[in-house]
């Protein structure tokens, strides 16, 4: 390619009318080409991810696509030699002649010296003087190109001593371009660009390597069932995609052999996803297509396939996580969605049980099934978006580290990045993970220019942080998402074996451990508006928790009465903390599908044990009888601690004894026996209700209603009911009377003086004063007439002065 064809002051413009005409024309034609080269498999909600060097872009002016699809060695150093592969693709509406491929390296500066410089590098679409100058070779001619034409390229390798890069190693801008002739300007002229990035590393040897801590997920979505098969206990799948995923070419599979080549690794995992590994060890049972969410049964469920693969798998992750240097990091059981319960499930106190019960689970069931000590202080919201309402849920769960992207955090506006530890208000940790790294692998990176394109970002961006402070030891935190896919999972390897001449792999332990920087000390958290719409979007809603709340108190009244209620508690326990699992984001329908299945199979156990329906009125003929209420158990297990009540809608005109204690043995049922009394005929509405038994009594399960008709009351019974109402009224009647003959008598004078009530009275009932006189005058009947002590004292000394009372 001849210098004078290029193009080194910005975009080409001719100011020919004709070029100008066609430019719109272009357009619509250059649409659909561009999409489909720059289209990457999407896996759901994800963060935004940066640029990707490589991939095509299009403009009318520049009508040619070009991708990259290998650049081997991804990191050369000084003895190697470069060589790069790709394809163009001819998107314009006119015919290319004569097109040749040609490589170019930076120019402005000896290298892209910064994080920043690389963004704003990859940020540019059309050439541009940047872009440095064009090498003489390697040059590959690819020939004609009629529109919507394709042509791959291989570029002749060419000597890294031939680029004169500085010794000193650096980034640099590696960009492949285009030309070619076209019917409106014949002469050879630029029609495409594509940039990527070339990291040169040549020491010096006394550096200090960047530590990079990586995330290595081992999570998939709830799989195992509350039920089990009557016939043999078997476990039941919602489906048998896990086996697909555990089998060496799935995507589990992959994850294992790639994580158990990478030292120092951190592997997090999902507990539940070991259960359900662990039932596939043996004989189990899946939900056929199309009965998703309904409870299983012999006729909608089928044998699953994946108990060797199972096997297999679980055997080789045991092996893989006690290897010398790794560490494992057990999640909350299930995995449930931390920013979806902060945000919706306001009020719900029932959440705070599944998420206390995730923790402890979360630990247990990873211990024991992989016989290690894992971390399980370690909080991981959706895509590490944190806001305060997240991280308060995170503490209340004991989480004392939060990984978190760094654009959820505030920016500590260094020249340099920071560590990724970083403390919190309130005593936690944020272990930070670069948001730039974490968006290279974002997405499934399902063709070879995407991988290359994501491999060489991730290997200049990591040179850049250790070239940043080359004698000052660094840490970065790479995250990559939950469902990491196989061939993402296979370039984040590469890309870290790669980068080992600057970095050095090492544990999230290590990382949470290093001081934080200075600088980083006053770090916040960005407010609850500042959270992405797009994850807000994706999240459980109120009324998916809501649904989860309800298992978990219906539970809690089953278990009451239950003689073993762990073999309700444990698997029902597990399914409701599946049930707010992060997974459900991204495939919704599932989601509704799984918490359906939690609540109508807890729903048939509750209604096992009932009251069945009285079809018929029920005639209780004379004055008293015996009314009977059933009682079934159907479950498999004894119940107790309930009673049943039975209570009249017309107590005055029928009653009945009270409430009977209620015990069944398992598929038992009794009639329990009520004494009813009558005292009017008529027909009464009676309720039967069970009621658990306790300091808390709730109503268990629906009351049954159903008809009493009275008859045939004897009339002898008015007789003594009208009997004892005239009692009750004669005896009324008197009492009145008593007490008004009562209230009509005078009270006695409490200071008139005290008498002889034998004495003589007038006519008018007064003292006779002469009477009195006599008395005192008469004669002294002399000692020894009343015996041996005067009749007034009665053998006792009375005082002087005091008159003395028979």
């Amino acid at each position: 390619m001849g210098e004078p064809a290029r193009h080194t002051e910005g975009p080409r413009r001719s100011g020919r009318v004709s070029r100008r005409l066609t430019r719109a024309l272009r357009s619509t034609a250059l649409i659909a080409g561009a999409l489909a080269l720059l289209g990457t498999t999407g896996i759901g909600p994800a963060v935004a991810a940066p640029a990707q060097p490589g991939l095509a872009t299009v403009s009318p002016d520049f009508p040619v696509a070009v991708t990259i699809s290998t650049i081997q060695p991804p990191a050369p150093t000084a003895g190697d030699s470069l060589q790069i592969s790709g394809t163009i693709t001819n998107s314009g509406p006119t015919p290319l002649k004569a097109a040749q491929v040609g490589l170019s390296l930076g120019r402005n500066t000896p290298d892209l010296g910064t994080r920043s410089a690389i963004a704003s590098m990859l940020a540019r679409t059309d050439p541009s003087s940047s872009d440095g100058k064009p090498l003489t070779t390697p040059v590959s001619a690819v020939g004609d190109l009629a529109p919507g034409a394709s042509a791959t390229f291989q570029l002749p390798a060419v000597a890294m001593s031939e680029l004169k890069l500085d010794p000193t190693g650096g980034v640099y801008e590696l960009a492949v371009e285009v030309e070619a002739g076209t019917n409106d300007e014949p002469t050879p002229h630029q029609v495409g660009i594509a940039r990527s990035l070339l990291p040169y590393f040549t020491g010096p040897n006394d550096i200090q390597k960047t530590q990079v801590a990586t995330l290595w997920p081992l999570t998939h979505s709830s799989e195992l069932l509350t039920q089990t098969m009557d016939t043999d206990q078997s476990s039941v799948l919602r489906d048998d995609s896990l086996a697909t995923d555990l089998a060496p070419n799935g995507r589990l599979g992959q994850l294992l052999t790639l994580g158990e080549q990478l030292p120092s690794l951190t592997w997090v995992i999902d507990p539940a996803l070991l259960d359900a590994v662990a039932a596939m060890t043996k004989p189990y049972r899946v939900l056929l297509p199309g009965h998703s969410g309904q409870p299983a049964r012999s006729d909608n469920t089928k044998p699953g396939t994946g108990t060797a693969v199972a096997t297999h798998w679980l055997d080789e992750l045991r092996r893989a996580v006690t290897q010398k240097g790794d560490e494992v990091v057990a999640l909350p059981y299930g995995d449930p969605d931390l920013a979806s319960i902060a945000h919706n499930g306001g009020g719900l106190d029932a959440l705070n049980t599944v998420l206390s019960k995730a923790q402890v689970a979360g630990q247990v069931t990873t211990e024991g099934r992989l016989m290690v000590d894992p971390r399980a202080d370690v909080a991981w919201p959706y895509q590490g978006a944190l806001d305060p309402q997240t991280a308060q849920v995170a503490q209340q769960l004991g989480d004392s580290r939060v990984v978190v992207s760094s654009a959820s955090v505030s920016d500590p506006q260094l020249s340099y990045t920071a560590n990724a530890a970083r403390p919190l208000p309130g005593g936690q940790t944020a272990l930070v993970a670069d948001s730039t790294l974490a968006g290279l692998f974002a997405n499934d990176l399902a063709t070879p220019e995407a991988r290359t394109a994501a491999e060489q970002r991730f290997l200049a961006e990591t040179l850049a942080v250790t070239r940043e402070r080359p004698h000052v030891q660094r840490t970065l935190l790479v995250m990559p998402p939950r469902n990491l896919t196989a061939q993402s999972a296979q370039t984040l390897q590469d890309a870290l074996l790669k980068s080992s001449q600057w970095t050095n792999l090492v544990t999230l332990d290590t990382v949470s451990s290093t001081p934080a920087d200075p600088a980083t000390a006053d770090t916040t958290v960005l407010p609850a508006d500042a959270y992405p719409a797009d994850l807000r979007a994706s999240e459980l809603s109120a009324s998916d928790l809501r649904q989860v709340a309800d298992v978990q108190t219906n539970m809690d009244l089953l278990l009451q009465i239950l003689t073993s209620p762990g073999r309700v508690s444990s698997p029902f326990s597990a399914a409701m903390m599946s049930s707010v699992a992060t997974a459900w984001r991204t495939d919704r329908k599932a989601g509704d599908d799984f918490r359906s299945n939690v609540s109508e199979n807890l729903k048939q156990l509750l209604d096992a044990v009932s009251i069945p329906q009285k079809s018929n009125k029920i005639t209780l003929a004379g004055n008293s009888g015996v009314l009977q209420v059933s009682v079934r158990n159907d479950l498999t297990q004894s119940v107790v601690n309930l009673e049943l009540r039975l209570t009249s809608s017309q107590p005055y005109r029928l009653t009945v004894s009270k409430k009977q204690d209620i015990s069944l043995n398992a598929a038992q049922s009794i009639s329990a026996k009520f004494l009813a009394q009558a005292q009017s005929n008529g027909v009464v509405q009676m309720t039967a209700q069970l009621w658990t038994v306790g300091p808390h009594p709730q109503k268990y399960g629906d009351e049954v209603k159903f008809a009493v008709e009275v008859s045939q009351v004897p009339s002898g019974v008015w007789w003594v009911v009208g009997a004892g109402v005239l009692l009750v009224l004669m005896a009324g009647l008197r009492i009145f009377l008593q007490r008004r003959k009562r209230n009509g008598e005078p009270d006695e004078d409490p200071d008139a003086p005290l008498v002889d009530p034998d004495a003589p009275r007038g006519t008018d009932g007064a003292l006779d004063p002469e009477a009195g006189a006599d008395a005192e005058d008469a004669p002294d009947p002399g000692p020894g007439a009343y015996g041996t002590n005067p009749p007034e004292t009665d053998g006792r000394t009375t005082p002087e002065g005091a008159a003395a009372h028979p």
